[in-house]
């Protein structure tokens, strides 16, 4: 484990729940906190991830760390034989992430995870089978939203506020996962056109603190997209998919159908013990299980970096349609008759 910041904790306790896993060791610049982190999780400790790629008996890194360290410690970590976790974003510009996807290319021995935890919470496995299966007809359009509040403390770090090193604001740290689930709900994206601005941090952050989007997908669906740190609370997050013949409604974990009139609970909350993080959800646990087992069965990890690219690169070209004013095509438009 590279990083024992807040994260860290997730990832540890289900690394310590997972049978045919063992932790070996944790890193961090901060030695106190890498000490205090080792003695609690019974393992040892260093401050520079190198002494950890030097170790044959480990084979899984998971990252952790600020964002612009993911692709230099992946591709680190990938070129010494290592398979790697690491938690979104990818990176913190295209550049980066694309070294990243040619270091995983260029060692098909391991494997490069991306953490997109939301994908296995039991609403949106739902929630992509009705979009899989047609059962309510076409898929029509969605939305999602995500009104959460981080205030000055939360910038308080070297790293998070800043284009250099963070990559951007509650786009490509926060509601990066909504986003996520809407290309991977919706399909191959068509177009895309955004908006971001900084509305309630002016002069704490260098970032965006909010942000909208317009998504036409090729199946010709379309959906809209609303993320603001700016709120006062971390309020549910909110995703709809409407179909010809009905419509699935997310709040936080509750997922509701409605169709021909009436309304069914489909799934309900999931206790979780993360506090005032419970934001995070309850599935990370889930995606590392899942991950081990693929490699532990020479199976390829389907949110890879391929995978996990989709959604970083959606943020990204929303970055860069709000700078232009322009919508961003994944395919030439079909020109009008």
């Amino acid at each position: 484990m590279i990083g024992c910041g807040s994260i860290s904790g997730v990832h540890l306790k289900a690394i310590s729940a997972i049978g045919s896993a063992r932790l070996l060791a944790v890193v961090d610049i901060d030695r106190a906190l890498a000490e205090k982190t080792a003695k609690q999780y019974g393992c040892d400790y260093y401050t520079d991830y190198h002494e950890v790629l030097r170790r044959e008996d480990i084979d899984v890194v998971h990252l952790c760390t600020g964002h612009y360290l993911h692709a230099p410690m992946a591709v680190d970590a990938l070129n010494a034989g290592k398979h790697v976790l690491t938690e979104k974003p990818m990176a913190e510009t295209k550049a980066a992430a694309r070294t990243m996807l040619n270091a995983a290319e260029a060692n098909p021995n391991v494997q490069l995870g991306v953490i997109f935890q939301n994908r296995y919470n039991p609403a949106s496995v739902i929630m992509k089978k009705y979009a899989d299966s047609g059962e309510l007809g076409r898929l029509l359009g969605m939305k999602g939203i995500v009104t959460w509040y981080r205030g000055r403390d939360y910038y308080a770090t070297e790293w998070k506020g800043k284009w250099a090193t963070e990559g951007g604001g509650v786009l490509i740290n926060q509601s990066i996962h909504t986003l996520d689930l809407l290309q991977w709900l919706g399909g191959e994206v068509f177009s895309i056109k955004g908006t971001v601005s900084n509305d309630s941090l002016e002069g704490v952050i260098e970032v965006e603190d909010s942000a909208h989007a317009h998504l036409v997908f090729e199946n010709g669906a379309t959906a809209v997209f609303y993320a603001t740190n700016a709120y006062r609370a971390n309020s549910p997050v909110e995703v709809e998919m409407l179909f010809e013949k009905g419509r699935l409604y997310l709040r936080g974990d509750s997922l509701y159908l409605e169709c021909d009139g009436e309304q069914t609970l489909l799934s309900e909350p999931v206790a979780n013990d993360l506090g005032v993080k419970s934001y995070w959800g309850v599935s990370h646990g889930a995606q590392i299980q899942d991950f081990y087992d693929h490699i532990r069965e020479g199976r390829p990890f389907w949110i890879n970096g391929p995978e996990g690219y989709k959604a970083f690169r959606l943020v990204m070209d929303i970055y860069e349609s709000s700078k232009t004013g322009k919508r961003i095509f994944y395919r030439s438009p079909v020109p009008a008759e």
